[in-house]
């Protein structure tokens, strides 16, 4: 067996970073939402963008006593939330402005704005236009009024078609659709009713979540409860919207809108870049409340530098903080099974030899229990997953975190030896 501590696959990614900033004001949060984000005042917006910009400034000063590599470049920059949208333009510019002078954006980067519908003014447009802007993603998440009411969505359908409209009309066409599969309310009619509006659109892109029942959001708690608030009580079953999921998946490849992520769907050459840096352990930066970072690291010893922002939006503004965790070798070879495992195009057991070594061969066992149990499939150097793997996909990354520790503890009768 080999020495899982003698490991030395660098993380060798390319040097063009992903830049991630995070926007955590809305117009109203939704109730089944547990991110970062909320209703603030417009006056909360500057200094927000200012302690943002002052983080990126610090981060470029600092990067070295946290161990990390910082990149000269970036080639995406996504701008996420909440709801970016809502910032006014002149916020909106410093943002890019502070971006262009601490990094050289690539001339053809793919710059993408979270948007909710009912929130593009012709100012903001204009302003998206002129910084380069050149994708849009708008939160959506269903076409049809009372569906969106019930979570707490602002917007109609008629707003959502004419934004799409307003957008083109300004030059941006690379537009993404989110949808949400569970929503209160939503029937197999109405779904489907969604899914035609969606591809009726044109849009080259779109995303399909299932609604997670997160505990600590008002619609979860109200689950958990059994309760009638926020239309608790016309929640689609687990099955009824895993049916909803299988629905989407048919119906939009079926449109030429391919899947090639477990919740994401594009059309040729339209695939989210950005989001790739993700699933592929890319380097990309992120700054704001509840951001995270994946940096080449200066230590020998790691694969990568993983940093964390507070997610707390009181503390933000208190003093810069950035949380370092070293990447071992070890958890990278997890990180890119599951992480790998979430593309359609899945994971190239031959590429992961030639970066971790022979021991990528000892996660066979895990492997080869997936592959019987009809989640996984091993086609030659291929691995991926089913379409019933895609539906239990947080049980199949499960498999994957802890397998090397097991290992090295078995082999050598201590669990101490690879601190994770």
């Amino acid at each position: 067996m080999q020495d899982l501590c003698a490991i030395e696959a660098p993380f060798n990614k390319s040097m063009h970073s992903g830049l991630y900033i995070s926007v955590p004001f809305c117009r109203s949060k939704c109730t089944y939402c547990n991110f970062a984000s909320g209703v603030f005042s417009a006056g909360q917006m500057g200094r927000y963008v200012e302690r943002v910009a002052e983080d990126i400034k610090w981060l470029r000063s600092h990067a070295d006593e946290l161990g990390a590599a910082m990149p000269e470049t970036v080639d995406s920059i996504y701008m996420g939330g909440g709801t970016p949208s809502l910032l006014p333009p002149e916020e909106l510019k410093k943002l890019f402005f502070t971006i262009r002078q601490e990094f050289k954006v690539l001339p053809k980067a793919e710059i993408t704005v979270e948007c909710a519908p009912g929130t593009l003014a012709d100012p903001v447009i204009q302003t998206l236009v002129t910084r380069g802007v050149n994708r849009v993603s708008l939160g959506v998440q269903s076409f049809v009024d009372k569906e969106a009411a019930s979570v707490a969505r602002l917007h109609t359908r008629e707003k959502t078609l004419d934004d799409i409209e307003r957008l083109r009309k300004a030059g941006i066409s690379n537009i993404n659709v989110d949808l949400i599969a569970g929503l209160p309310h939503q029937t197999r009619e109405s779904w489907d009713y969604s899914l035609e509006q969606a591809i009726a659109t044109g849009v080259p892109h779109v995303s399909v979540y299932m609604l997670e029942v997160d505990e600590d959001s008002r619609l979860g708690r109200e689950l958990i409860a059994r309760g009638t608030k926020y239309h608790a009580h016309f929640v689609p079953d687990d099955d009824l919207t895993a049916d909803f999921y299988e629905t989407a998946c048919e119906r939009l490849n079926a449109a030429g809108i391919k899947q090639y992520e477990i919740s994401n769907f594009a059309r040729e050459g339209f695939e989210s870049k950005h989001n790739l840096k993700y699933w592929t352990r890319q380097p990309y930066l992120g700054f704001g409340v509840d951001a995270h970072s994946m940096l080449p690291s200066r230590n020998g010893e790691a694969d990568s530098v993983r940093l964390a922002t507070t997610e707390d939006y009181d503390r933000f503004f208190v003093a810069t903080d950035f949380k370092a965790s070293p990447v071992s070798q070890e958890q990278a070879l997890e990180e890119s099974f599951f992480l790998g495992l979430r593309l359609n195009r899945g994971v190239d057991m031959q590429h992961l030899r030639e970066e971790f070594g022979e021991v990528v061969d000892n996660f066979g066992a895990t492997i080869d229990e997936l592959v019987e149990d009809g989640l996984l499939i091993l086609s030659r150097e291929n691995l991926r997953l089913t379409n019933r793997g895609r539906l239990l996909s947080n049980e199949v990354f499960g498999k994957f975190i802890g397998v090397t520790k097991s290992i090295v503890s078995q082999a050598r009768g201590s669990s101490d030896l690879l601190p994770r």
